[in-house]
């Protein structure tokens, strides 16, 4: 199977890839969940920050740290200032990293200036984007160094959170993992409950044939959970297989039965553990969702500086 082929079902979501206008709405959307009590039916008899509204503080300028209180890989630094303009008050953010970094207790993400009442009012939202989108990518460096750097690449799979499914998938490339299927639209994906449907693997070449004629552009991938199901799979013209819960002793007879004819990809109840087990069988393809539904926030505060 050509180089070529595997390339192009590579993605690692970068930021220009995303789009703005869309994260504008989310970050809309999580202040005005937290000013005005979005989601509910009954909304607030007095909208807005109530805390420190009843300090009645004069205007000044403030500076405060984002900081890092354990090691992380840091992801969603360019939401910042987007988060910071949609609370109307003139507040700014200095970056002092890049997405991708990987930063030790104590590292400064970015420092914040502006009215602290924009700034107290923006906190949990900015800290909320970014400590979710930073445990993704320090997951995900995690399960890379695990794989190690051979051939396989780790990529993930479409079990995101609805509504922040790119920002999640841009969480792990920040983390050096590999976007799988950024949708439905992408590639066509014959599944289990696919095949289902069709009974028997005898018709799996009329099905991958149905797959071609309807999305010519597209690379086909077809699952299969045992080992009989490959030889027509490969009758087929499947351009990948995915081995579905394979361990890696069965991997290993898969991978000779498949001799190149079809890129491999292994997923099913992979682990950071069991992740090491999967490398050096070569393997194309290593995919979990545990980089996105495993992961856990990472702490980050916010120091007040002035």
């Amino acid at each position: 199977m050509s180089a070529a082929l595997s390339d192009s079902l590579l993605h690692r979501l970068t930021w220009d890839d995303l789009d703005l206008a869309y994260l504008r709405r989310l970050v809309e959307m999580a202040r005005d969940e937290d000013l005005a009590g979005l989601g509910l039916r009954r909304k607030p008899a007095r909208p807005g920050d109530q805390s420190t509204g009843s300090l009645a503080t004069a205007p000044r300028l403030a500076r405060a740290d984002l900081a890092a209180r354990s090691d992380l890989t840091v992801c969603g630094l360019p939401l910042l200032s987007l988060i910071l303009s949609v609370y109307a008050g003139g507040a700014e953010v200095q970056l002092r990293t890049r997405d991708g970094a990987t930063l030790a207790r104590g590292d400064i993400l970015a420092t914040l200036t502006g009215d602290p009442r924009t700034l107290l009012a923006a906190e949990r939202v900015a800290l909320n984007f970014i400590q979710r989108l930073s445990g993704i990518a320090t997951l995900t460096r995690r399960y890379v160094q695990a794989l190690g750097d051979g051939r396989t690449r780790l990529l993930d799979t479409r079990k995101t959170t609805p509504g922040y499914r790119m920002l999640e998938k841009y969480a792990v490339a920040c983390g050096g993992g590999w976007n799988h299927r950024l949708g439905l639209f992408d590639r066509v994906m014959l599944k289990d409950n696919h095949l289902a449907l069709l009974g028997s693997t005898d018709d799996l070449a009329a099905a991958v044939a149905k797959a071609r004629q309807h999305a010519p552009t597209l690379p086909v991938e077809v699952e299969v959970d045992r080992l009989d199901q490959i030889p027509p799979v490969l009758k087929a013209g499947a351009d990948v297989i995915l081995l579905d819960n394979f361990p890696p002793a069965r991997i290993t007879e898969a991978l000779a039965l498949i001799n190149g004819r079809a890129l491999t990809e292994a997923s099913g109840g992979i682990t950071l553990e069991t992740l090491p087990g999967f490398a050096g069988l070569g393997l194309d393809f290593v995919s979990t969702g545990a980089l996105v539904h495993q992961s856990v926030w990472v702490d980050v505060g916010l120091d007040w500086l002035s």
